[in-house]
């Protein structure tokens, strides 16, 4: 009773077609997956026709029972041939109401358009939008989403997963190949770019005289400046000794032109020590008078850093100018191509100190998250926080995928797709149709002769 259209036979269509099952040729279409049949979608589709014939046979034989039960009753073979075609009459009903109820699921029965038929070709929109709106609100929503991932216990599983050596080690390398990766993106005019600019935002927003005062006071008072002071002394003492011949020159050549030559190089030679001697002194006497004068220096420009309005202005402008300079940014570039380089060297060697300080802190990591039920909470909390935030923010976005997705499904071919899927099912509808319609035809008959008797 199916419709011939239903019925025919897979055959080969036109090159590069094949036959759908219904006789309808298949083309697939970039884009979109239901248009296209794949060998297991065939298979099934043959399962439903051999069941849509062992349905059909069961009709046709329930229709010949009738007609020979009638036949028979009419011959006066007894009284039995009326409960065998009630019975079997009850059955036919029951086959074709089913048939009926089956085939207006998808088609129209025998061709006729009769209203409130083919249901999933004219209501496919309708119905993927209901799928949407179902899969929203029963999947999707923000309680569902938090018990089933606090059923889950991610912060456990995860602790348990990381403290394994081998995944500690797996997670390790695929940090080390993104570093990699990100480093390998990176360009180093475009890190120095961003550097600089960071930096000369940061100087700009912040004065730093201030700062240097604070630090300079307190290495002042904290006597920490005095080793620079020995160390200077040290190798100013060491240049004089050595250059003593470029120091009396020096006198000399700035002598007037007038006075005789030995008296310039008495006053050289008398310059020379005097200027040895201050420089030894200084260097051999902590409390040498010019280290006071030093000390003193120091504590008043430290003072003027922090509260003189002059001195500050004129760090802040030596600051814009050291940082608009070239080879700052320089500076900048060749430090930045020097960590890189140091970074991805680290990240190559599976036995280099970051790498082993990386792994060492998963298995830690992974450790206190089998054990510490305080941290495997926090855990779960954040990837429930981030995983309702997406729910609840995207909803419509997922939902639609799957109203989008299934509007722009070819109506007849997705009704054949899913009765390839399901219409082995319903073709049991039919048989229990007309074994249910008999047994309850011969009940009411049965019934009926009791109640006539």
């Amino acid at each position: 009773m199916e419709s011939a259209k239903a019925d025919q036979t897979d055959g080969a269509g036109p090159e590069g077609q094949h036959a759908r099952p219904g006789g309808v040729a298949n083309r697939t279409v970039p884009g979109r997956a239901m248009n296209s049949f794949s060998p297991a979608d065939e298979e099934k589709f043959r399962g439903v026709r051999r069941m849509k014939l062992t349905a059909t046979g069961l009709l046709l034989f329930v229709a010949v029972v009738y007609v020979l039960a009638k036949w028979a009753g009419n011959s006066g073979a007894g009284a039995w041939t009326g409960y065998v075609a009630a019975a079997a009459e009850a059955g036919m009903v029951g086959a074709l109401a089913d048939w009926f109820a089956v085939t207006a699921l998808f088609r129209h029965p025998l061709g006729i358009p009769i209203p409130h038929t083919a249901i999933i070709p004219t209501k496919k929109d309708q119905l993927g939008v209901s799928l949407g709106e179902f899969v929203g609100e029963n999947f999707l929503s923000r309680d569902v989403v938090r018990h089933r991932l606090r059923a889950v216990g991610i912060g456990s599983r995860l602790g348990t997963w990381l403290a394994d050596p081998d995944h500690a080690d797996r997670v390790t390398a695929e940090l080390a190949t993104a570093l990699r990766g990100a480093l390998a993106v990176l360009r180093d005019s475009d890190v120095q770019a961003v550097v600089g600019e960071a930096i000369n935002r940061r100087a700009d927003a912040q004065e730093i005289a201030p700062g240097i005062g604070k630090m300079l006071e307190k290495v002042v008072a904290d006597g920490g400046h005095r080793r620079v002071v020995d160390l200077i002394c040290v190798r100013a003492h060491d240049w004089l000794v050595l250059h003593n011949d470029q120091v009396m020159d020096a006198v000399q050549g700035g002598a007037p032109g007038w006075t005789p030559r030995f008296v310039d190089k008495r006053v050289g030679e008398r310059v020379y020590k005097e200027l040895l001697r201050f420089i030894t002194e200084m260097r051999d006497m902590p409390a040498h008078p010019a280290r006071g004068a030093l000390d003193r220096f120091l504590t008043d420009f430290a003072s003027d850093l922090q509260s003189d309005t002059d001195t500050r202005a004129r760090v802040e402008n030596l600051k814009r100018e050291v940082l608009g300079r070239g080879e700052v940014q320089d500076l900048i570039a060749s430090a930045w191509s020097s960590v890189r380089q140091m970074i991805v060297s680290a990240a190559e060697d599976e036995r280099s100190e970051l790498r082993l300080r990386v792994r060492a802190s998963l298995l830690s990591l992974g450790a206190r998250m089998a054990t510490d039920a305080k941290l495997q909470a926090k855990v779960d909390g954040w990837v429930e926080g981030a995983a309702v935030y997406v729910v609840t923010t995207y909803r419509d976005e997922i939902t639609s995928l799957i109203t989008d997705t299934v509007a722009g499904w070819d109506a007849e071919h997705t009704s054949k797709k899913i009765e390839a899927h399901i219409g082995r099912d319903l073709q049991f509808i039919r048989i229990n149709g007309t074994v249910v319609g008999s047994l309850a035809g011969l009940l009411i008959y049965a019934v009926s002769r009791a109640l006539g008797a």
